[in-house]
């Protein structure tokens, strides 16, 4: 198990240093640059910059330099000194912008996933064992529903209920009196009143994904021979249930952590814009639309870097859980 989880380490690094260097050239991708964006926009205004002040500028952001120059420099700078450089829209280094946003980020992950896996098990339990019943289908079209209609819509349909039947303006995390004010129990107590909304509305999609993949693999499990020489020799369902068929279905759950991260982070992007939310989302929105290469760039690296270590999660709980895999693993290692 120790070599696995060595041997799994080893494979990220080569791999981050691909993800970065794909990362960096696809955000160049699209023509021109910020400071040109940045010209263009005062020439609209009718506000000429002067050439040296341009040239300063590319100087300033290392924009004058080739792209292989610009990249070794970005990934020197955030391996050795942990300087994800400056951002060009907000005048702030951007490790300042993201740690201000990354903290509500991953505590609005982390709720979304336990909420989503909370719900989606146990239903999905619920459906495998009562299949074709009234609450299967029940289930099965709320599942539906809740991947098809995209999360802003609901964010949307949300907020309207809650004013016209309360008069109260549930978006933003905290009430206005508790925007800028210091951290207090007051203020976790506001947040954790308001930030039920985003995280069901943002959960429910995954949760909808995996009710069916729990109940459909579940299904598979419940129609083996295993199962039905256990219930033959007088087992207690629940017991033979959460013992072995529970356990095997619930794998691809565990091996969906990878892409369930990102996924969430990526995903919330607009619901945080329509439930005005202080995350990554937004902020990462109006990065690539204003070409702030570093800020972008270092956002995406940060999600994909939640993806490389969310699947090395799920792989390792993987292989603890499920004992084929681990003895796969000592088979190969021999």
């Amino acid at each position: 198990m120790l070599g696995y989880i060595l041997r799994r380490f080893l494979q990220i690094i080569p791999l981050m240093i691909l993800l970065s260097i794909l990362i960096f050239f696809i955000i160049q991708l699209p023509p021109g640059d910020y400071v040109t964006m940045l010209v263009q926009n005062l020439k609209r205004q009718g506000t000429e910059m002067a050439q040296s002040h341009i040239d300063s500028l590319l100087r300033l952001y290392n924009l004058d330099k080739p792209l292989y120059v610009q990249y070794l420099t970005w990934i020197r700078n955030i391996l050795f000194k942990g300087d994800f450089g400056y951002s060009m829209l907000h005048g702030r280094p951007v490790m300042e912008i993201v740690g201000e946003r990354m903290n509500m980020t991953i505590i609005l992950s982390i709720l979304t996933l336990l909420f989503t896996w909370i719900v989606s098990i146990p239903i999905g339990i619920y459906s495998a064992t009562h299949q074709y019943s009234f609450f299967d289908h029940l289930f099965t079209f709320v599942g539906f529903m809740g991947i098809s209609v995209p999360g802003f819509l609901i964010a949307l349909v949300v907020l309207y209920l809650v004013f016209a039947n309360t008069g109260v303006a549930i978006s933003g995390l905290f009430a206005p009196e508790y925007i800028n004010a210091p951290w207090t129990w007051a203020k976790i107590l506001d947040g954790a009143k308001r930030i039920w909304v985003p995280m069901v509305i943002i959960g429910l999609s995954s949760t909808a994904s995996l009710i069916r993949v729990m109940r459909n693999m579940l299904l598979d499990e419940l129609r083996k021979q295993y199962v039905i020489t256990a219930r033959s020799k007088g087992v207690a369902e629940g017991k033979l249930l959460l013992k072995y068929p529970v356990r095997l279905a619930i794998n691809p759950l565990i091996s969906t952590i990878g892409w369930i991260l990102p996924g969430i982070i990526s995903g919330e992007a607009l619901v945080s814009i329509v439930l005005n939310m202080p995350t990554m989302g937004p902020l990462l929105l109006t990065a690539t639309l204003s070409q702030d290469m570093y800020l972008a760039g270092s956002f995406i690296l940060v999600t994909s870097t939640l993806t490389v270590f969310g699947t090395l999660i799920s792989d390792i709980l993987l292989a603890w859980l499920d004992p084929r895999i681990r003895f796969g693993g000592v088979t190969e290692e021999v």
